[in-house]
C-alpha cells in the first residue's frame, strides 16, 4: 500500500483545486464540454482521437493505474490533469463527462461513481461484466436518469444502421425473420497470438508504477502480476473473451435494429484450440441464442483464419439483409430458382456513410440536446446479459435460460 500511496502522490496533479463532487451544469448547444478519460491505455488513447475530432470539446484529465500511461496521455494533451485514482478525477466539478475505457470487471463501480458525481458517461463495451453488475449499474442509472449514457457499441451510430432501417421499413421486404447468422474470424502472424502484447511487459511495468489493488477491484487479493495486467483478456476474472470483445458489437447492432430482448436461452461451445499460452478464454467458439421473438441467433468466431471475415446475415422468408463492409438487401429465392417471394428489385446496396467519430459525436450531441443516445443504457444492459449467458454456458457446460420474471440466469 505504501508504494501505491507514493504513486498517487507523484502523479496526481491539481488536487488542491478540485471541488466536492456535484451535479454537472446544464449545457447549451454552444457550450464546451470538458471530458475526463478513465483508462488511458490502448483503447482510451484511441478514443482520445475521437473526442478531439468532435467540435467544442476539451480533454481535461486522465485517470489510469499505470504511471507511464498517464505520462504518455498528458504528453498528448498538455495541461490535462493526471490521477492514479479515478475518484480524484470525479471530484473535479468542472468536468462534464467521462469516457470509461477500462477492463469490464471495473465498469460497474466506475460507472456508478461517475453518475453519482454528476458526470455524463460514455462507457466501453461490454457495458457490464456480470448480471449483478448490470443490475447495480441500472440502479445507479435510474437514480441519475437526467444524465446522458452512451455504451460504446459504435456500429449503432454507423451509416449501416440507417441503411438497415430503410430495408426494414417495408415489412414485406424481409417477410418473417427467423434467423440471424453472424461470424467474426481473425488471424495473426505466426508466433503472435491474438491479444498478445509482450512489448508492454517492460521493466517499468512494476508494482511501484502501478496501483495494483485498483486493477483488482473486487478480485481477491493476489501478488502483482504484470502478465495478468497486460493480458487481462485471457482470464475469466477480468474478461469474457471474444464474446465480450467481438460478439457484443455485432449483437448490439441487431438488437437495436430488430428491437430484440434478452435471449430466452443461450449455449456456447468451443475451446482453446490454437493458442496454448495459458489463456482461459477460448479462441474458437460457437454461440447460439434463442430469442423470445422466435429468432435464432448464431455466432461463430475463431482466431486462426480470417478468410470468412466479419459479417452478419438476417434471414427472412422474403429477403436477406447482409452486413459486412457494406449493407445489402437480397430478395429471397425459393427452391424454384426462377421464383422469388417478393418482386424486384432483387438486390439493393446501402450507401449511407459515417465518420469514424460518429458514436462519440452522438454522445456529445445528446448531452447538449437531452435526446437518447444511439446506444442507450437499456440496450447495453440487454447485450451484457446475453453475453454473460453465453460465457456462463461455456463455463458450466450446459445451456442456460433467462427467467424474465425473476431477472435471473438459470
Amino acid at each position: 500500500m505504501d508504494s501505491r500511496r507514493n504513486f498517487i502522490g507523484k502523479v496526481a496533479t491539481g488536487l488542491a483545486g478540485t471541488l466536492a463532487a456535484g451535479p454537472a451544469e446544464v449545457l447549451g448547444a454552444a457550450d464546451r464540454i470538458r471530458v475526463g478519460v478513465i483508462g488511458a491505455g490502448d483503447r482510451g488513447t484511441e478514443l482520445l482521437s475521437q473526442i478531439r475530432a468532435c467540435p467544442n470539446t476539451e480533454v481535461a484529465a486522465f485517470a489510469d493505474i499505470y504511471s507511464r500511461n498517464l505520462e504518455r496521455a498528458q504528453a498528448w494533451v498538455p495541461g490535462a490533469a493526471g490521477y492514479s485514482d479515478y475518484r480524484r478525477l470525479l471530484e473535479d466539478r468542472s468536468i462534464d463527462a467521462v469516457v470509461i475505457a477500462t477492463p469490464p470487471h471495473l465498469h460497474a463501480a466506475q460507472f456508478a461513481s461517475a453518475l453519482d458525481a454528476g458526470k455524463h458517461v460514455y462507457i466501453e463495451r461490454v457495458m457490464a461484466f456480470s448480471l449483478e453488475h448490470a443490475k447495480s449499474m441500472r440502479a445507479a442509472y435510474q437514480k441519475n436518469a437526467k444524465l446522458t449514457v452512451q455504451v460504446g457499441h459504435q456500429a449503432c451510430s454507423f451509416g449501416h444502421m440507417t441503411d438497415v432501417r430503410q430495408f426494414l421499413s417495408e415489412p414485406d421486404r424481409l417477410g418473417r425473420i427467423t434467423a440471424v447468422t453472424m461470424q467474426m474470424h481473425r488471424n495473426t502472424p505466426i508466433g503472435k497470438p491474438q491479444w498478445a502484447r509482450p512489448a508492454l511487459l517492460t521493466p517499468d511495468l512494476n508494482q511501484q508504477n502501478v496501483a495494483w489493488e485498483e486493477f483488482l477491484g473486487e478480485i481477491p487479493a493476489r501478488p502483482f502480476d504484470a502478465h495478468r495486467l497486460v493480458h487481462w483478456r485471457y482470464f475469466w476474472e477480468t474478461s469474457g473473451g471474444s464474446v465480450f470483445e467481438g460478439m457484443s458489437h455485432q449483437l448490439a447492432f441487431w438488437y437495436k435494429a430488430l428491437q430484440l430482448q434478452i435471449p430466452r436461452a443461450a449455449s456456447m461451445e468451443g475451446g482453446v484450440y490454437l493458442w496454448k499460452d495459458g489463456r482461459e478464454t477460448p479462441d474458437t467458439v460457437s454461440v447460439s441464442l434463442q430469442q423470445p421473438e422466435e429468432i435464432l441467433i448464431n455466432w461463430v468466431s475463431g482466431f486462426g483464419n480470417n478468410q470468412l471475415g466479419v459479417s452478419e446475415d438476417v434471414l427472412g422468408t422474403h429477403g436477406t439483409i447482409s452486413r459486412a463492409a457494406q449493407v445489402r438487401y437480397i430478395a429471397q429465392k425459393t427452391n424454384q430458382p426462377s421464383k422469388t417471394n417478393r418482386p424486384a428489385p432483387g438486390e439493393i446496396a446501402g450507401r449511407t456513410s459515417h465518420v469514424p467519430h460518429a458514436h462519440m459525436e452522438n454522445f456529445f450531441d445528446c448531452i447538449r440536446s437531452g435526446r437518447a443516445t444511439n446506444c442507450p443504457f437499456d440496450l447495453g444492459f440487454r447485450v451484457s446479459v446475453a453475453c454473460r449467458m453465453a460465457v456462463d454456458s461455456y463455463r458450466l457446460g450446459r445451456a442456460l435460460r433467462w427467467d424474465a420474471a425473476r431477472e435471473e440466469i438459470v
